[in-house]
């Protein structure tokens, strides 16, 4: 891995920030480092309230949404939720709906097959709008780009309502509302939101419409906190305060659909990492396996009995999904090995029977084994369907544009996008893309990079700066949890590796007279001489706290280990 160190920041700062905090100069030296430079700043990032939520009327277009669903209520119109099957569009429909249902029982939801529609709105969602009487359709985590969707809807009289966070086309629908605050013209402050939290900002506006106050809607925060996790969007200014409650809400009284989830699993407080690697794979495997209806339907049932039969069958999906992924990787690395002639800057594999629901996931482990950006197709009925994935710094998304020739349609993030071409476009499309990413990628991006914080003696590690670093939390993309570099360490003589095919390193660290740490190594076993005999190295990590038995421990999780050279 390249040790990538951020920059210090002025001492100056770190040194006056000390002081208003009366805190120890590494608390303050990463406090700088995330933009956090006043005693007023520090206390809306350890204290973040409700009330640092945005006015939502802010957002361009929120009076004609609220105006028009205000206006579908009294005169008893059917409306239809609609989003997409992933996580950040499954508790984005659950939220809308459920809150909806509260004010009139004219709601139902839709969210369109993967395998028979695809990503977003759909003309089959339309016309399942039009043969059943619903006059409003209101969109989340979707429908930025469909044009021609919302002018089909309206032909038939149906009016939309956009809730998005992706970035808009050149020309935006003719919807009755759009909100996205990544819109040009929209000066709403934070522009990170996921789609789920835009629905939650038209629920906000609904609920100020109706004298309702921040309080009344904090119930709805946990399917926030799990979409904010899931779709990897900034933990930062709104997202942070909404995290942060959604979690307290997940902790202390989650909806029965959540409540069923987490059931099984041993930990008394669960952490954004938890939702990222438990909570969401479990929801997005509805729409992977069989259908995001199941999800919604899971996120939006009162009865916890009912509840716990819906989450037991979403852990049927999931257990298949698993197996899906591992054997579709396999076959992709199989691919790579035989085809690869010499250095590609890119990763682009295909095979017709590789199930759709999961080559996301395959690309995502492609990037793990390779790290190049990567594009994962498969045969979707007369065309070829993909997923893309990218590393650190790089930006997939502009790089479809650039091959956009290509393609029937794409769309998503920097670091994820997904995307229709037809077959005979393929091979022109792969070695444009190979072309594309060669000629615009920086090389040292495509070796692994763990970015480093700050150095650190064993000896400064106390219980107290581990409480302070709890309250960092909730963690995620520009709020990540503090990377530490420790130079010449030894381990006590008890490394060991450990894991089913001992791939984790298990070691108890000490450097000088320090007190001697426990510390693992995901992934790392392969490192076990490096750390064998009393050798001296140096290590990169995290400090987090260790449950076992009921007893709690620090404990270093290791990143990366490197000998003196």
């Amino acid at each position: 891995m390249r040790w990538n160190f951020k920059s210090k920041p002025q001492k100056e700062k770190v040194q006056a920030l000390q002081q208003a905090l009366q805190v120890d100069e590494i608390i303050a030296t990463l406090l700088v480092q995330r933009g956090i430079e006043t005693f007023e700043q520090a206390k809306e990032f350890f204290r973040p309230t409700l009330e640092d939520l945005h006015d939502p009327y802010l957002m361009k277009d929120m009076d004609k949404a609220v105006n028009r669903i205000e206006s579908a209520i009294v005169n008893g119109e059917n409306i239809l939720v609609f989003g997409d099957y992933d996580v950040d569009g499954t508790t984005a429909v659950s939220l809308v709906s459920s809150y909806l249902k509260t004010i009139t029982p004219n709601i139902a939801t839709y969210i369109p097959d993967r395998y028979t529609e695809g990503y977003g709105v759909s003309f089959q969602g339309i016309d399942f709008a039009d043969d059943n009487d619903f006059s409003l359709i209101i969109a989340l985590d979707c429908g930025i780009k469909s044009v021609e969707h919302v002018q089909y809807a309206k032909d038939k009289g149906i009016d939309f309502v956009i809730c998005d966070h992706h970035r808009p086309g050149e020309i935006l629908p003719e919807a009755i509302a759009v909100l996205d605050p990544k819109r040009k013209d929209c000066s709403y402050p934070y522009d990170e939101l996921c789609g789920c939290g835009v629905g939650f900002k038209l629920i906000q506006a609904l609920g100020i419409n109706r004298d309702q106050t921040i309080d009344d809607l904090v119930s709805y925060l946990d399917l926030v906190a799990t979409a904010i996790a899931a779709d990897i969007v900034p933990i930062t200014g709104e997202n942070r305060v909404l995290a942060k409650f959604g979690l307290e809400v997940i902790n202390r009284d989650p909806r029965p659909g959540i409540k069923a989830l987490i059931q099984n699993l041993k930990k008394k407080q669960l952490t954004i990492s938890d939702v990222v690697f438990y909570i969401a794979p479990r929801i997005n495997a509805a729409g992977r396996i069989k259908h995001g209806d199941y999800a919604v339907r899971l996120l939006t049932e009162f009865n916890l009995e009912q509840a716990v039969e819906f989450a037991s069958e979403i852990e049927l999906f999931n257990a298949d999904r698993k197996d899906l992924d591992k054997q579709i990787t396999q076959e992709a690395l199989l691919q790579i090995e035989k085809n690869e002639e010499g250095e590609n800057f890119s990763t682009v594999v295909y095979q017709e029977d590789w199930h759709k629901g999961v080559i996301g996931i395959v690309a995502s482990r492609l990037v793990e084994n390779y790290y190049r950006p990567t594009i994962v197709f498969t045969k979707s009925g007369t065309k070829l369907a993909a997923s893309a994935r990218s590393v650190q710094g790089f930006d997939v998304y502009n790089a479809l544009e650039a091959c956009s020739e290509y393609l029937e349609q794409f769309g998503g993030h920097m670091y994820a996008a997904g995307m229709t071409l037809l077959e005979e476009n393929y091979k022109k499309f792969k070695e444009a893309f190979e072309k594309e990413v060669k000629a615009t990628i920086q090389p040292e991006i495509l070796t692994p990079e763990v970015s480093i914080d700050a150095e650190i003696e064993l000896n400064e590690i106390t219980p107290k700066l581990v409480r302070i670093l709890k309250q960092f939390e909730p963690f995620g993309p520009q709020n990540m949890t503090p990377v530490f570099v420790a130079y010449n360490v030894i381990d006590s003589g008890y490394a060991k590796t450990i894991g089913a095919e001992h791939e984790h390193l298990k070691l108890y660290l000490k450097q000088g007279d320090s007190t001697g740490f426990g510390a693992v190594g995901f992934g790392l076993g392969n490192k076990l001489d490096n750390v064998s005999n009393r050798k001296s190295f140096d290590i990169v990590f995290s400090i987090e706290e260790n449950e076992w038995k009921d007893v709690v421990s620090i404990q270093l999780q290791i990143r990366d280990i490197q000998n003196e050279a």
